[in-house]
């Protein structure tokens, strides 16, 4: 008797079935630097490299939406770049990109 096997779905960013190198690593760039901006941007006296890590991840976030090519990518760079953006926002809060000079 056939039955059918099922299997977890393939996590990738390549759902049209081509390769994406520029762009998948533009995602990993921006979910690296969201990621560091927003766990750090809640320490205090880390409010230097929340601020820059915070900026470069907005940056690269929306360069990666202006050449993203599938829903995958663009879901995890809004995601990232909201991340980065809270880092940023809270980073300049905290005393800025040079320490409150």
């Amino acid at each position: 008797m056939a039955q059918t096997v099922r299997r977890f779905p393939a996590l990738t960013l390549n759902t049209d079935g081509h390769p994406h190198p520029r762009e998948n690593a533009l995602v990993g760039v921006a979910a690296l630097f969201g990621l560091l901006a927003f766990v750090s941007c809640f320490f205090h006296n880390l409010h230097i490299m929340s601020s820059w890590t915070g900026l470069i991840g907005v940056l690269t976030g929306m360069w990666g939406q202006f050449v993203s090519v599938t829903t995958a990518e663009r879901f995890v760079l809004v995601i990232s770049t909201g991340a980065a953006a809270v880092g940023l926002y809270l980073g300049l809060a905290h005393g800025g990109f040079f320490g409150g000079l």
